[in-house]
């Protein structure tokens, strides 16, 4: 009798123990993964000329992937430059004239300092002065008014320089280079296709880490925080699979449960977003279901 009650004292004890450890079978979070999903979009219109993309792939940064037909802009170029020499060389009679007075204006302002020394030693004449100081007015005044015979000249050869540049900006953007690391989710394109500026090319995550968002209640608040590990399960084919997670963001403020939660008492309750970073190994996917739990590490394992 004694041993009866014995192992039936320990029998409830260790009940009592095993119902502490799992929080009574009960997650404390339930929730589905995500990524931040990127949509890359053409920046220039045009035939599709290259697109070497597939669903599935692993993309580098700054991987080339193709290009957009680029020869309406290399001729537009070409006619521009062409019409920036016609242009050029009609202003190069005025141009050469403002070199002239230029190299004039500095042989007078050498002259000037030349006399001012001079001055100073008492070996000059402020009537000297004088004049060299007429001589620089009146080059100033002709180069100024060469440069306003021209200006219409110099404004359209910068335009055309502003022209010619946006062109190379457009060519630029006609090549197709991967902004980020990660996989491509979905492809919308194909080569031959025309595009167009802001059309969708290809969605692109990084799948090596993902988010398992999940919502928790005000009460569990206080048992959590910023870069805290927690375990994470999903369903495995012998039952649970584990992996750590580390909280990665928590909402300041409240929201209620959005719909997926099935029970209607939880779907009007105010509840917390949370985010968990988790590592993938492969096997997580976006938008698979998930458990987080608060327990320490070892006694979910």
């Amino acid at each position: 009798m004694k041993t009866y009650k014995y192992i039936l004292v320990l029998s409830i004890i260790a009940s009592s123990l095993l119902s502490c450890g799992n929080n009574n079978g009960k997650a404390d979070g339930y929730g589905n993964f995500e990524a931040t999903e990127i949509t890359i979009s053409a920046e220039n219109n045009g035939k599709l000329m290259q697109f070497d993309v597939n669903e599935g792939d692993i993309l580098k940064k700054e991987a080339f992937l193709g290009y957009i037909d680029t020869i309406p802009l290399a001729l537009k170029k070409e006619q521009l430059e062409v019409s920036k020499a016609v242009i050029g060389s009609k202003s190069k009679g005025v141009l050469s004239q403002i070199n002239v007075l230029s190299a004039q204006l500095k042989t007078a302002k050498t002259n000037k300092n030349r006399i001012e020394n001079l001055i100073k030693d008492n070996a000059g004449t402020q009537k000297q002065l004088d004049d060299v100081l007429g001589e620089i007015d009146v080059i100033k005044n002709r180069i100024r008014s060469v440069e306003i015979q021209n200006a219409p000249v110099v404004n359209e050869l910068k335009s055309i320089d502003v022209q010619i540049q946006q062109i190379n900006d457009q060519i630029q953007k006609s090549k197709i280079i991967n902004p980020v690391n990660g996989t491509v989710l979905t492809k919308y394109a194909e080569p031959n296709e025309i595009t167009a500026f802001g059309k969708p090319l290809y969605k692109i995550a990084d799948l090596n880490t993902l988010q398992l968002r999940v919502y928790i209640s005000e009460t569990q608040l206080a048992a959590i925080k910023i870069e805290q590990e927690v375990t994470v399960k999903i369903d495995d084919s012998d039952g649970m699979k584990s992996y750590k997670g580390t909280i990665s963001w928590i909402a300041s403020e409240a929201e209620f449960t959005p719909k997926i939660i099935q029970t209607k008492e939880e779907r009007v309750a105010l509840v917390y977003a949370v985010k968990i970073d988790v590592v993938n190994n492969g096997s997580l996917k976006i938008g698979m279901p998930a458990e987080m739990w608060l327990n320490n590490l070892e006694q979910n394992n």
